[in-house]
Order: structure tokens, then sequence, then C-alpha cells
């Protein structure tokens, strides 16, 4: 983990990019995490048999090419190569394209709303293995504001929320259809 954590830390100095393992040339939105430092994997069964395998939870980061802030935090987040590092050590990580699933957009939406979580986009979303969501907001910046937390915060909380309230997010996590 830690030799895959400095390649890519070393891709980004020489300005090369990093293979996810999301489809290329299909959606805007994912070919441009192409460029970003987090080891993304599309949704499906094989990102949540990863995250079951490897005992993690999943990021979720849904968003559109036409979306500021989805752009922002690209830029200030998914391109930190430290915080790259830490999203791939402690999460399996999903990306979405908010267009062309516009079903599964219109649920965690909805989920997010249920559970009370802020939503918009980019919708940030923590779930189990198992796809229950347990955690989650919109944008979150690079450092705290007034009204949000910076979003290392964010992910150190729901890394802490999973390690240390498994047995509760079992039982009270909202559950999403994990299927293709």
């Amino acid at each position: 983990m830690v030799v895959a954590c400095l390649m890519g830390i070393a891709a980004a100095a020489q300005g090369t990019t990093r293979q996810n393992h999301l489809p290329v040339g299909q959606l805007a939105y994912l070919d441009s995490a192409q460029r970003e430092q987090v080891d993304w994997y599309p949704w499906g069964k094989e990102a949540f048999r990863k995250a079951r395998d490897r005992n993690q939870p999943i990021l979720l980061d849904l968003g559109a090419t036409w979306c500021p802030w989805c752009k922002l935090m690209e830029r200030d987040s998914y391109n930190d190569p430290e915080t790259a590092a830490f999203i791939d050590s402690h999460f399996v990580a999903v990306k979405v394209d908010y267009d062309a699933d516009p079903q599964l957009s219109a649920e965690f939406e909805r989920a997010q709303a249920f559970a009370n979580l802020p939503a918009g986009l980019p919708l940030t979303a923590f779930l189990t293995p198992d796809g229950k969501l347990y955690s989650g907001g919109g944008y979150f910046p690079k450092n705290a504001t007034a009204d949000k937390p910076a979003f290392r915060q964010a992910l150190e909380e729901a890394s802490r929320m999973f390690r240390d309230q498994r047995a509760t997010i079992e039982r009270e996590g909202f559950q999403m259809k994990i299927g293709e």
C-alpha cells in the first residue's frame, strides 16, 4: 500500500497520470478523474467486493463536469497527494457521474435527505462494504469553515465511525442498492 501511494506521488511530481479503475472515454466526469491522485473505482460489485475484502468503507463521490464545486473538490482534495494517500489507505473510492446515472443520483439525494445529511453536488457519501449509508455531505472544503469541516476532517471522522461504531452503523445505516 505504501509503495502504491509513493508511486502515485512520484507520478504526480513527474506530471504523469495515474491509472485507476474507471472506464476511459465514456463519461467526461470519469475521464477528468484520470488526472486525480485517488485510485477510483466505478459504481458496481467490484468496488463493494474490494471493500469487503479489505474491510474498509466506501467513499462515494457523485458529481458532474458542469458543477463548479465538484471541480473545486477535484483540485483541492482529490489532486492533493496526502489526501489521496489517506483515501486510498482507508477507503475504497467510487466515482459516479451524476448525469450518466440519474436513478442512482436521485436515490442518493433521497437517502441523504432521509438520513438528515447535507446533499447537493458534489454528493459525498460514506457507505459500509454492504452498501449502508452512514455519513456524508455535499461539498467539503480543503480547510474548515464556520459551517463545514475540512474534507480531511470528514474523512477521518468517517473512518473513525466505521471502525468504532460499526455495530450501530450496520443496524441503523440506510441500505442502498448496490447492483451493477
